[in-house]
Order: structure tokens, then sequence, then C-alpha cells
């Protein structure tokens, strides 16, 4: 492999791998705040549902004046665009659960905090894995216009090629991209598929 190639998908995965992790923790609570929030829900889902509608160059965009070029204006560009799958799914995951194995639980005598850590989340936890899958998928694509605020990665590559007519970065760039979504779906699938089994 081209050396090149290879420090761009190392850049790009730790483009994709920081703002999932730092989406998935901020995202997940709010899922859960929203499933309990009562009248709060509505608003935190809106703003949600928003942000799943906003272009990724858009977004982008927004945080150039606002934090500059480079690295961490990229992961908190692709980082707000994780958020709005996982909260989502952990909203849907939690009010799914069904009613009668929380009558269980409290039956036995389990507090909420018990009943949540030992029946709710176990439950709703393949919804919220799925919404992490989801929005693996989307930072690992979006990723690529990261190229465009100076930080790198696989995009890099593609626009270079389609800059310079270099048909080996162009293609060699789509298809490290083509192969990490495919990795990150496969993965993210098997991991889903094992967390349902065990629910």
């Amino acid at each position: 492999m081209d050396p090149a190639l290879l420090v761009d998908v190392r850049t790009h995965v730790a483009l994709a791998g920081t703002a999932l992790a730092t989406a998935t923790a901020i995202a997940v609570p709010l899922g859960i705040a929203a499933a309990y929030a009562g009248i709060g829900r509505g608003a935190i889902l809106a703003v949600a549902a928003a942000g799943r509608t906003l272009p990724s160059l858009a977004v982008l965009a927004f945080m150039l004046p606002l934090l500059g070029v480079g690295f961490w204006p990229a992961v908190v560009a692709l980082t707000l665009l994780a958020i709005p799958p996982i909260v989502i799914n952990t909203d849907v995951g939690l009010r799914g659960v069904d009613p009668a194995a929380l009558d269980a639980a409290r039956g036995m005598g389990m507090t909420a905090a018990q009943a949540f850590a030992r029946v709710s989340w176990p439950l709703a936890l393949p919804a919220v894995a799925t919404g992490v899958r989801t929005a693996a998928i989307e930072v690992v694509a979006s990723a690529t216009l990261a190229t465009f605020v100076g930080a790198g990665g696989l995009g890099d590559d593609i626009v270079r090629g389609l800059q310079t007519g270099d048909a080996s970065a162009l293609y060699g760039g789509a298809l490290a991209v083509a192969i990490l979504a495919f990795a990150v779906e496969s993965l993210g699938g098997a991991i889903v598929k094992r967390i349902g089994a065990h629910a």
C-alpha cells in the first residue's frame, strides 16, 4: 500500500473514531433523558431530528469560522453529525421496553435505578447499538469532507485525484473509504446481532 495512503487511512480512522466516541458519550445520556423527560422529550428529539437533515459539508462550513481548520474542528463537526441517530435510537429503545418487564421488576422490589440497570438498559441496548452503528457509517463517509477544513484523511486522496487527474489517488482513496464503511457495517451488524441474542 502507498505509504501516503496508509497515513491518510490512519487519519481517517482517527477522525471517525474520535468523533464517534465523543458522540456516543454525549448522545446516550441525551437519549436517556429524552426517554424519561416527559414534556422535554419533544424538544430533545426535535433538535436531534433537525441534526439529521443537515448536510455534512454545511456543518463543516459552519464550524470553519468558529473553530478554524484542522483535526479538532473536523472532529467537532463529525460529532454533531453522529449524535442524532444515537439519541433517537436510545430514546426508542428505552421507550420500547415491555411494561410487563418493568412491572415484574417493581414486583421483585427493585428500585427505579435497579430496574433501569437490570431491565430497561439491557433490553434497549440492541436499539442503542443500532444507532451507534448508523452513526459510525455516516461518520466514516462524512469524514472524507474533512479535507475541506484541512483535517486530512482519505478525502485528501480523492480531491487530489480529481484535481490532478491522478486515477490511483482517486480510486485508492475511494476504495479505502468503501472498505472502511463496509468493515464498520459488518462489524456493527455482528455486534448488534450478538447483543440482541443476549438481550
